[in-house]
């Protein structure tokens, strides 16, 4: 990762959450770095903390402590270079694709001639053209899915965070997505932060992971992967990469 740009730095962030109950440690001194660029992926178990870190990296939850520092300068608001795409779609049931895609460029007060190129753009991207008009109750769990990331591409983020987009589809679709979300991250070269519990998924998606603790969330490896793209899940190297990670994870395999 040497020759690419660092794009963020997580330093030092903890979060603590407090009640009258007493006081829980979500997220503990986790710190690394996002390169301009690059499919970093956070692998972590269930409930360790990874929707929190997001939501602090995305500037939409608060910080205990530690700093996040975006292209030099320390944020700690929303970034609006930052889009996110959630595990639940939150598509509008009564708006149809296209209207869904547009709501941020609509809150902008972005023409309506200019949204309607941008977001057909990305609609087009993700492989839905012809389903400008449909209903979310028309589309299936990936074809959701795709709506939620053109949404947030028609944003013009630097950063997209995706936070296990695809843990409630089918194993079929689920390999076809990631397969679409390689498809784009290559066509657009933007940062994409990814996070799943899934070895294999982060293996085959990553150019780098961030292998996290159970809660509270530490950092205890990052592994840079460099397997040839497509990459081939039954290969020894992949299968030696998967068993290495797989050793040191709190993961139940």
């Amino acid at each position: 990762m040497e020759q690419l740009k660092r794009k963020m730095e997580i330093k030092n962030i903890s979060k603590t959450f407090y009640s009258k109950e007493g006081y829980f440690t979500a997220i503990e001194d986790v710190s690394f770095d996002v390169y301009d660029g690059e499919f970093l992926v956070l692998l972590g178990p269930g409930r360790c903390g990874k929707t929190v870190l997001l939501n602090i990296i995305a500037g939409l939850e608060s910080k205990t402590t530690g700093s996040i520092i975006y292209d030099g300068k320390e944020i700690n608001n929303v970034n609006p270079e930052v889009g996110m795409v959630f595990q639940k779609t939150a598509l509008m049931p009564f708006k149809t694709v296209m209207q869904n895609v547009e709501l941020g460029l609509k809150f902008r007060h972005i023409p309506k001639k200019e949204r309607e190129e941008t977001c057909q753009k990305y609609i087009n991207l993700v492989g839905l053209q012809g389903f400008e008009k449909s209903y979310p109750k028309a589309l299936s769990g990936g074809m959701k899915q795709r709506v939620g990331i053109a949404r947030a591409y028609a944003n013009n983020p630097k950063v997209l965070i995706m936070d296990e987009p695809f843990g409630a589809l089918d194993a079929q679709t689920r390999y076809a997505m990631q397969n679409e979300v390689l498809r784009i991250w290559e066509q657009e070269k933007r940062t994409f932060i990814y996070v799943t519990n899934n070895i294999e998924e982060a293996c085959y998606l990553g150019t780098r992971i961030v292998l996290l603790s159970d809660c509270p969330a530490r950092v205890k490896e990052v592994y840079p992967i460099d397997l040839p793209r497509p990459r081939n899940m039954v290969s020894k190297e992949f299968l030696d990469l998967r068993a290495k990670i797989s050793d040191n994870t709190d993961l139940s395999i």
